[in-house]
């Protein structure tokens, strides 16, 4: 049997405060073989950078802004058809800047409510349990 290929990413929950609750923002792929797909933005981890690191470079590339990096929720691992993807997700503020859409096709902020509202890609999938139960206690500083 073949090992696949190992990718390791980082995944931004950025979340605010708003008057009809916490709602936390979500992007759908642009292009690929996934596109229209839902995930939380984020990325790939160059050499030498930590997660922290390489989420606040990601995200200002992907989305043009600066933001804090909360706590750690989970890794979660995932077995897709030509990969295995090794995803660290953490909580995230803005904290500078607005939102651009450089790469996703389309962006929600979505409350807990309407986290089953859009098609998630199956990894991403896996960590609303964890977001429903912390949403409401997680604040980022």
């Amino acid at each position: 049997m073949e090992e696949k290929k190992q990718v390791r990413v980082v995944a931004a929950v950025i979340h605010k405060n708003t008057a009809e609750g916490k709602k936390i923002f979500a992007t759908a792929r642009g292009y690929g073989e996934w596109e229209g797909w839902w995930e939380f933005p984020g990325g790939k981890i160059e050499a030498g950078e930590t997660p922290e690191e390489a989420l606040v470079r990601e995200i200002r590339e992907e989305l043009a802004v600066t933001i804090r990096v909360g706590s750690f929720i989970r890794t979660v691992e995932y077995d897709y058809p030509k990969f295995h993807l090794s995803m660290d997700c953490f909580w995230a503020g803005i904290a500078e800047g607005e939102l651009v859409l450089k790469e996703a096709g389309d962006a929600r902020w979505l409350s807990v409510g309407e986290l089953e509202d859009v098609d998630w890609l199956p990894a991403d999938r896996i960590l609303l349990p964890d977001l429903v139960s912390q949403m409401e206690t997680t604040t980022v500083s």
